[in-house]
């Protein structure tokens, strides 16, 4: 199918989260949906072109279901569910209880360093990059200083919103 941001997309969930599975799907090109609809769920095909007959932001409405779909093909309905509720939260529909979460030790300092544990960078130097080309925000406030810490507030909050971009966002647990 494809790669995943992280690499290969996997079936097995201890190679590829169920969230991410779920996105892969969530992101396809418009001009796929239906295809995707069509060779890879067992939909009925009036649905899939009443679904996929809008070339506009209605197409987002057949991404979800395709997503949905094939995740619950692959992973139960009940973890497609969850990798549902988890993505509406990451993208502002849901509460922030339900993002992808990622536990890190209270003691680290530098966002660079949280982006490469969480697997939002591959190493620091890329972490660095991203910061400096201004894709990074903690919660809204945009991070420009590649050396830049985790605020004082955040620390003390227990938890921070880390976004890579418009589509990778985590809920950092400081523990």
């Amino acid at each position: 199918m494809g790669k995943t941001q992280k690499g290969a997309l996997w079936l097995d969930e201890n190679k590829c989260s169920v969230y991410d599975f779920y996105q892969y799907f969530r992101n396809v090109e418009d001009v796929k949906v239906a295809e995707c609809m069509r060779l890879l769920t067992f939909m009925d095909m009036e649905e899939i072109e009443e679904l996929t007959k809008y070339n506009d932001e209605r197409m987002n409405a057949a991404k979800e279901r395709l997503a949905f779909e094939i995740t619950k093909l692959v992973h139960g309905e009940e973890k497609a569910l969850a990798a549902a509720k988890q993505a509406k939260a990451a993208f502002g529909g849901g509460s922030a209880e339900d993002m992808p979460s990622f536990t890190v030790d209270k003691n680290t300092e530098f966002i660079s360093d949280v982006m490469t544990l969480c697997g939002l960078a591959k190493s620091k130097g890329e972490a660095k990059r991203l910061i400096e080309g201004g894709g990074v925000s903690v919660n809204d406030d945009k991070i420009s200083d590649p050396f830049a810490k985790i605020s004082d507030g955040a620390k003390a909050e227990g938890s921070f919103i880390l976004h890579k971009g418009k589509k990778a966002h985590v809920k950092i647990i400081l523990k």
